[in-house]
């Protein structure tokens, strides 16, 4: 889902909390330990922080 950067793009937010759900559901379902659960966090926070600045990037004409 990190890669999907067409999906990322199109729909941030939207993207970013299933992202989100799906590291929760890792995280519950002994598949990762807390660790892996705060980076993948933070890996989706900064998706998101990186589709905010493509699109007001792209909003400015750059």
């Amino acid at each position: 889902m990190l890669r999907d950067e067409m999906t990322l793009l199109a729909m941030p937010g939207a993207h970013h909390k299933a992202l989100l759900k799906q590291a929760n559901i890792l995280h519950q379902g002994h598949m990762i330990d807390a660790n892996e659960l705060s980076d993948f966090l933070e890996l989706a926070d900064a998706a998101l922080a990186f589709a905010i600045e493509s699109l007001l990037d792209f909003d400015a004409g750059e």
